[in-house]
Formats: C-alpha cells, structure tokens, sequence
C-alpha cells in the first residue's frame, strides 16, 4: 500500500534508479497559492551534501504535471516528480545472492517473488522520500498557521554530533540519531479516537520513513517511571495551557492547543563500509561481505525535514477530517 490519508491523500510512486519518483496528492482544497519554487527549500533541507551523507548527487528539480494552475491548486489531484539522473546500479547486483543485514532485500525478495527492483533499494530506498517532502510543503500551507519544526538532537547516542559523525566516516561504520519535533499552534480538538488518535495517524506516517524505529510522545518512555501526580499536566488557563507538557500536547488522542512534541528515534543506516559475515544465499555458506556504493554515514541528518512533511500530511489530513465530520470550527 503506497497511498496515505483518508482525504488529504499521498501516493508515491517510482523507485531509487528508475527514471523518475513521485507523488499524487488527492483531496488538497482549490485556492491554495503554490508553485514550483515553493517546493525548493525544504528539498534542499533534505540533499545530501554535509559530512556524512551520501555522494550522490541529484538535482530533485520538482515538476508539476497536474493540479496546480495559474499558481493555485485546482482542486485535482496534484501530481509531482522528478527525474533520476545519478544512478550506479552495478553496486547492487551481488545483493540478490547475499542480502544485505539490516536492509529489505531479503524481505522484499520473498514478498515479490525476486520480481522487485533490486537497483539502489528500489522502492525501499530513502531516495523515495522527496515524495513525502514535496506533498508537506503542500501539507504546510494548509495548516498553516500551525507550525512544525525539527531537529537532530543527538547522533550515535551524542550531542556532540559534527565529532561522532566525523568519527564514523573515518571508521567507516555508521550511526542513528534522534529527531525532535514540535508542531508551535496547533489547532485544538484534532484526533478522531479510538483507531484514528492524534499519536496513531502521526505514528502511522512516520514509522513510513525509512530507518525510524521508535516514537515517542513527550515525556515518552519515561512516563513508565513517573507517578501520576508527576505526569499530568495542571491547566493554568481556560484555553488549556498547561504547567507542564508530560503528555506531548495530546489527550485522548486528541490535540488540547499545547505544543505538540514527539522524538523519532533513527537506526544507523544498514549499508555500512565495515565487513560483515553474512549467508550467501546461492552458495548456502557463511560469506564475507563489505558493501560498495554510495550511502549515508548518517542519515538521521537528513530526516528532519522529511519528519516535518509527515507531521504536516498527518495533520492536514486530521483537520480535513475533522472539518468533514463537525464542520468550521474556531480553534
């Protein structure tokens, strides 16, 4: 399933060395002011290029082929992509013998019956996030004036990032980080419980991106070790602000105008330069394996802003919904 969303729906399409990626975006309002250079900021949030990530090089020049006109949505599904110019396929060919640890070549192969495009991770390669970045920058203007931000706050369990980065290039082993993220005005009332929560929508999104592993919502996994005079959070205004943010800016599954918060915790990227002993698979003997190609040291580095087009799509959608079922309301 490659689509999103119950109204403000996103499809991606394409694969890591096919000709191009993609992404349809069905139920998007007309009337919403966008254009082709609308898409370039946070595109170039999510390149490579900083110590760490990957040497490949593309241009990810967005072009519209349907549902933006005269500079406004139309109302039809807005379709988006861009061309895949960089390729090294022959980096991948072994992996159909000796799956790579970590990555879906091995799952992937069963699922497809070794029908799957192997070339750069195909469909499970990070490249297919540009999808999920171009429909949030759709996604932000209709939450606006909601705001979402993120950031890397530590990487290969530091805060030191620039050192423990650098530290892994020279090893040529790999490392995860942890993502913050915070939506700054969200609307009140935003959630449909029980199977439709603020946390399962957002979850349900996030955990889409490649390499994220967990999730956590304010004061997370540490709750578990709180008492509930600690964790709640006493109101101090009749808007609902609260003292404190235990709960993330969500109760009940739905949004109460506090902060929403969350962390997204980022494994260490599969495709590391140090040798590993793996089956290969045609030969049924354990084998030495040491991955050629281009990947990211860290790709937690560039997951931030592909982390904030989620949260915006989960949330465009959720007040899409919300206004279908209780119509206007003043947030």
């Amino acid at each position: 399933m490659n689509s999103f969303g119950k109204i403000f729906r996103v499809s991606v399409f394409g694969e890591s060395h096919g000709p191009a990626i993609g992404v349809m975006v069905d139920g998007c309002p007309p009337g919403i002011p966008i254009e082709a250079a609308d898409f370039i900021p946070d595109l170039l949030r999510r390149k490579s290029g900083l110590t760490g990530t990957t040497p490949r090089r593309e241009p990810d020049t967005p072009e519209i082929l349907s549902g933006i006109y005269n500079g406004y949505t139309a109302g039809s599904p807005i379709v988006l992509m861009t061309r895949n110019t960089n390729k090294i396929s022959s980096d991948y060919s072994i992996f159909g013998d000796i799956p790579r640890p970590g990555h879906a070549d091995f799952t992937a192969g069963i699922k497809y019956s070794g029908y799957s495009d192997p070339r750069g991770s195909g469909h499970f390669s990070g490249r297919i996030t540009w999808s999920l970045v171009v429909a949030g920058t759709i996604a932000k203007k209709i939450i606006n004036p909601a705001d979402v931000s993120a950031k890397l706050i530590s990487a290969g369990g530091s805060d030191n990032i620039a050192a423990v980065v650098e530290k892994a290039v020279n090893e040529g082993d790999t490392i995860g980080g942890l993502i913050e993220c915070i939506i700054r005005k969200p609307p009140r009332g935003i959630g449909e419980p029980f199977f439709f929560s603020f946390e399962s929508v957002l979850s349900h999104i996030v955990f889409s991106i490649p390499a994220v592993k967990g999730i956590e919502f304010g004061a997370g996994f540490s709750a578990a070790a709180m008492k509930g005079s600690e964790h709640n959070d006493p109101f101090i205004s009749r808007q609902g602000k609260t003292a404190t943010n235990n709960a993330g800016g969500i109760n009940g599954g739905i949004t109460n105008g506090n902060d929403v918060l969350f962390r997204v915790a980022v494994k260490p990227t599969s495709s590391t330069g140090v040798e590993q002993k793996t089956l290969d698979f045609k030969t049924g003997k354990m084998t030495k394996l040491l991955i050629q190609g281009r990947h990211d040291t860290c790709i937690a580095l560039r997951i931030p802003v592909i982390v904030e087009a989620a949260t915006a799509i989960a949330l465009a959608d959720l007040m899409l919904i919300d206004k279908a079922i209780n119509g206007p309301r003043d947030h």
